[in-house]
């Protein structure tokens, strides 16, 4: 868990961050000391090899103090995930120095092209939406092999003075995510230092691998995307309370007196509750239960369905909050717009997740999700790579097919 005058020193540069549109330094200082690159680097380079509810808390955790920080926070964990599928030599070259090393990814969807030559690729192309660049030391990109060479998509690390950083980031939410255009021109990235995506997408079998680096990605994705706006729908929740337990202005009566406030706390602390349980649950599953389509698609479920709960929630306060609280350069102002920018990522909306689930529960011809083509196993539930903040869903009319005995969680 990150230490209380980490938390303090990121909440103190959230205004700033929101404004400048980017971390300040001391924050990513903060965040990489804390340990969030390093959760899941594998232990023999130093790293945590750390589990997903883990995580999740110290996301959160981050989010009640800064949404955009523990947005990045959470995706260099997750990248570092990603990387450790690369080949012995590639993750030599990433952290054999250090595990805190900050990656930032543009995963999905694929872009640019890669063409083999001798003894690795030649990589040309753009990405955008790349959270974190202006601080990431190396770069995780998804870029399909040129047509006659198969076409498979690959994803290729490539350090930070590779890239160029385009300003394009100008969100109403996470502004200080620094989310920018990354450009890759014709740099050679050798074989060590890329890997199949499907192998990210379906979970990795390689012997000897830690739980964490060989689930699906589309398992852990939505519940990690909806940690940073668990924190802010908190921080905002506390923000609001503070502005309930007064007076109205003019020497009125106290906030706390009308019937609306304290329906708008009831039901706001509940819903911010729930979805906490659902995220927290969801976050164990993925550390310890059997992977089947049930678990994947309940996930999924569960993260946007948590999503929808804390927007809910956040509306409430703010509707509810008087104009003072409501202020534009204000706490409560900045965690709405972050809350729902998180919300709306492709991962975290409930109709192609809703799809998803109920064919995976419903479909009585089911069988096991080995039998599934791999394309539909990559599009079921309408996954979204984390680190892909693109809010484009790929196709959702791949149904996961599940058999009885996996049904019967």
């Amino acid at each position: 868990m990150p230490s209380i005058s980490t938390l303090a020193a990121v909440a103190e540069n959230a205004p700033s961050g929101d404004r400048d549109g980017r971390l300040a330094g001391q924050v990513v200082s903060g965040l990489t000391s804390a340990g969030l690159p390093r959760h899941f680097v594998p232990r023999r380079w130093g790293g945590a090899e750390g589990g997903f509810a883990s995580l999740l808390a110290d996301v959160a955790a981050v989010g009640e103090a800064c949404t955009s920080a523990a947005w990045v926070g959470m995706l260099w964990a997750v990248h570092g995930r990603y990387a450790a599928l690369l080949p012995e030599e590639g993750q030599r070259e990433l952290w054999g120095g250090s595990p805190d090393v900050r990656i930032s990814a543009a995963l999905m969807p694929p872009a640019g092209l890669a063409r083999p030559v001798g003894d690795g690729w030649r990589l040309t192309g753009s990405w955008v939406c790349v959270s974190g660049i202006a601080s990431a030391e190396w770069l995780l990109v998804a870029a399909p092999e040129a047509a006659e060479y198969g076409g498979r998509v690959r994803v290729f690390a490539v350090p930070a003075g590779a890239v160029e950083t385009v300003g394009t980031w100008d969100a109403t939410g996470l502004r200080a995510t620094g989310s920018h255009t990354a450009v890759v021109r014709d740099a050679f990235v050798p074989h060590h230092r890329s890997f199949l995506q499907a192998e990210l997408l379906r979970g990795a079998d390689a012997p000897g691998l830690a739980r964490c680096h060989t689930v699906p990605a589309r398992l852990v994705g939505g519940p990690l995307f909806c940690a940073p706006a668990l924190g802010a729908a908190r921080r905002a929740l506390a923000a609001w309370s503070e502005w309930a337990a007064g007076k109205a202005p003019g020497g009125g009566r106290p906030h706390r007196d009308s019937a609306a406030v304290r329906e708008t706390l009831a039901v706001a602390s509940a819903h911010i509750d729930a979805a906490g349980l659902l995220l927290e649950r969801a976050a164990r599953r993925a550390d310890t239960e059997p992977v089947t389509p049930a678990l994947v698609t309940g996930n999924q479920r569960d993260a946007a369905v948590a999503a929808g709960l804390l927007t809910d929630a956040v509306d409430r306060l703010f509707r509810t909050g008087g104009a003072h609280v409501r202020e534009g350069g204000g706490d409560l102002n900045r965690l709405w717009r972050d809350v729902h920018t998180v919300a709306s990522h492709g991962v975290l909306r409930l109709e192609p997740v809703a799809a998803a689930y109920a064919s995976a529960v419903l479909d009585a011809d089911a069988s096991a999700v080995d039998d599934v083509p791999a394309s539909a196993v990559d599009r079921v539930g309408a996954f979204v790579v984390p680190g892909a903040d693109a809010p484009g869903v790929p196709g959702a009319d791949a149904p996961a097919r599940i058999s009885a005995a996996s049904r019967s969680r």
